[in-house]
């Protein structure tokens, strides 16, 4: 039987203010991209979603971005690699903190926004993340872009010896050119779990189709879901279903069948 990890972005509440449907979506997940305090969370969020976590057995993964509570990480920021390097040991060493406190183990580590898509275009800033994984724990996957835009983001982690996770992402739309369609455009952010769910066959299938209808090439072994998408649950319930109906059983990277 073939594998999928689904993963998807959690832990993103703020003091008083509730985003997502955690306890929901961690029932259908196999590994969960957690919030480190920077482009949201807090504390007692950390501690809570990993405690979530351990109890559905889905892996954990640290999710660092930018310094941009307001802006939810989703804007680029002039930092240093320094910088990048040096906040990306900050926001994942006390994810890793929270997993030692309940016994569990940090598998992953997947940048958030623009991070992310600064990493997927700036080589810099792909070296910076990586070496800031590498500092921590050099036996943390490196989640990176799937597919061809993806190229640079992947050799970095590859080059300094990290075990590199190809991800795509079934509920965004994706341009000819390989990138995740801008959220300002119409269409960016797909919601229906009927058509997110045959994306997600798609890429377990090796491709997706862009907003032109070509097809684009991808070597995929993670699929995310956008916890902040109102679909959330629905989104990920029915991808799970549709995989196993396909004979591709859902597990976390690593994970054995």
């Amino acid at each position: 039987m073939n594998t999928m990890d689904l993963n998807c972005d959690m832990g993103e509440s703020f003091g008083a203010y509730t985003l997502g449907m955690d306890p929901q979506v961690m029932q259908h997940i196999s590994s969960a991209n957690i919030a480190c305090g920077y482009h949201a969370g807090d504390p007692l969020v950390m501690d809570k979603t990993v405690r979530l976590a351990v109890e559905n057995k889905v892996s954990i993964g640290a999710h660092p971005g930018y310094p941009d509570l307001l802006g939810f990480g989703r804007r680029s920021m002039a930092l240093t690699s320094e910088e990048i390097k040096h906040s990306l040991v900050f926001q994942v060493g006390a994810l890793m903190a929270f997993c030692r406190v309940h016994g569990a183990r940090l598998s992953y580590v997947k940048p958030h926004g623009a991070l992310y898509l600064d990493a997927v275009e700036n080589k810099t800033i792909a070296m910076a993340i990586a070496q800031g994984i590498l500092s921590l724990d050099p036996t943390l996957y490196f989640v990176a872009l799937a597919g061809k835009k993806g190229e640079t983001m992947r050799r970095v982690g590859e080059e300094l010896g990290l075990r590199v996770v190809y991800e795509a992402f079934p509920d965004r739309a994706y341009t000819p050119e390989g990138t995740l369609l801008s959220r300002k455009e119409k269409g960016a952010v797909i919601s229906d779990p009927e058509q997110v769910a045959q994306r997600a066959l798609d890429m377990a299938h090796g491709f997706v189709e862009a907003v032109d209808g070509s097809r684009l090439a991808l070597e995929v072994q993670t699929l995310c879901v956008h916890g902040d998408n109102p679909k959330a649950v629905d989104l990920v319930k029915t991808i799970r279903h549709t995989l196993e109906t396909h004979n591709i059983a859902v597990k976390p990277v690593g994970a054995s069948v």
